[in-house]
């Protein structure tokens, strides 16, 4: 059985034996859909039909304002991500549909943090927001909300180094990726 890092292929029957049902891999998938109600109702659907928890998803237009496209994370084992792939294909309004490998790919987020930060404290959680090329956006007498963009671990980081301030509120957008070079969308 093949190793994360190797091109060896996985098999379905080799990662039952182990014992294991998932790769590890996080599945980002880029589905082209029609700009129409109940599109999304109908690919969250057909997910947790198959027992796949979403872990981040994301919805925006594209530059044709007929078409927009859903950007998800799931993990999983590779042949389920190939069924529930092959069913996306079937349904009307999904137009194409590309799992993007990690490592041709550029993804971001974008997360709000409301922090506690009076006193003494505020200089240091300002170096922090500083390193993390975090951005200040809203300031009262006892808390300061700071926006931060970057990969998934960016994001993760600057929360730990941010939670022992007093983390009073979060909020995060979820991944949005795009293919690297000018291959196709």
């Amino acid at each position: 059985m093949g190793e994360p890092a190797t091109k060896e292929p996985l098999s379905l029957e080799g990662l039952q034996a182990s014992g294991n049902l998932r790769t590890g891999r996080k599945h980002t998938l880029s589905i082209l859909v029609e700009n129409k109600s109940g599109v999304l109702t109908r690919i969250a659907g057909l997910f947790a039909r198959r027992g796949f928890n979403i872990d981040t998803l994301t919805v925006g237009p594209t530059d044709d304002e007929h078409v927009s496209r859903v950007t998800l994370t799931v993990d999983g084992a590779l042949h389920p991500i190939d069924q529930v792939t092959k069913q996306l294909h079937k349904l009307v309004n999904v137009l194409k549909i590309r799992d993007l490998d990690p490592t041709d790919t550029v993804s971001r987020e974008l997360a709000l943090f409301k922090i506690s930060a009076d006193g003494p404290q505020r200089g240091e959680l300002m170096q922090i927001t500083e390193i993390f090329r975090g951005k200040v956006v809203d300031v009262t007498k006892r808390s300061v909300v700071v926006e931060v963009t970057g990969t998934t671990e960016k994001i993760e980081a600057f929360e730990s180094m941010v939670r022992p301030f007093g983390l009073i509120e979060m909020m995060r957008t979820g991944e949005i990726a795009i293919a690297r070079g000018r291959g196709e969308t």
